[in-house]
């Protein structure tokens, strides 16, 4: 089984899904338009300040979450924040000068964040791994290919898990409890893309691969 958790990059390049700050376009972020869940504008508008800040400082692991979180409950009552633009430029704002410094827009990891909690990223990838150990036949093994540190986290996490049910105290000559491993762990370490995989595809270049064999 293999799991690509990268989104399409003819999602990301289109102004009217609303992920990107390279182009302004409706705030939406949704991987399914339409479907009835909340959009990054609802998110932007209805949240207060401290559930703002816990979003971007959970899901973008933004360090000055309750800063920009507090700028943007300050600029949507003088005016809705409904593009991506202006969210960008708030952002940017509230981030100041010495954001100016690192090599990502100041904007980015507000933009992840509000993206993760819109569609919930990260929240079904343990029931991904689980479900993927429950299938497998002996043998069988599972990739998953992550973009980003949260992601590679909870694949990492779970399939440790299941790779070390055992809870049984250190030192038992046998195991008890009765909870016998599902996964072998086959990468140690995650794979990453080669330096000319990254050139030909720069957005390869924060991909990580994962293996678990079933056991």
């Amino acid at each position: 089984m293999l799991a690509d958790l990268g989104i399409s990059s003819l999602q990301l390049d289109d102004p009217s899904r609303g992920f990107s700050f390279s182009a302004d376009g409706p705030l939406d972020m949704r991987l399914e338009p339409g479907g009835g869940t909340p959009s990054a504008a609802d998110l932007v508008a209805t949240l207060d300040v401290r559930s703002l800040a816990e979003v971007l400082s959970r899901w973008g692991e933004e360090r000055d979450a309750r800063k920009i979180a507090g700028a943007i409950v300050r600029e949507r009552e003088r005016a809705p924040i409904t593009t991506t633009g202006r969210l960008s430029e708030v952002v940017a704002r509230a981030a100041g000068p010495a954001a100016r410094r690192f090599k990502i827009h100041p904007a980015t990891r507000t933009f992840q964040a509000l993206r993760i909690a819109v569609n919930r990223e990260i929240e079904g990838i343990p029931e991904l791994v689980q479900g993927a150990s429950e299938i497998l036949r002996p043998g069988g093994r599972l990739a998953v290919i992550s973009f980003h540190s949260l992601e590679d986290r909870a694949v990492k996490q779970t399939m440790r898990e299941l790779a070390h049910r055992c809870v049984c105290p250190p030192g038992l000559p046998v195991c008890a409890c009765g909870r016998e491993d599902v996964f072998r762990i086959v990468t140690a370490r995650p794979i990453v893309p080669s330096d000319a995989e990254v050139r030909a595809n720069p957005r390869a270049r924060s991909a990580k691969l994962r293996v678990a064999e079933r056991v």
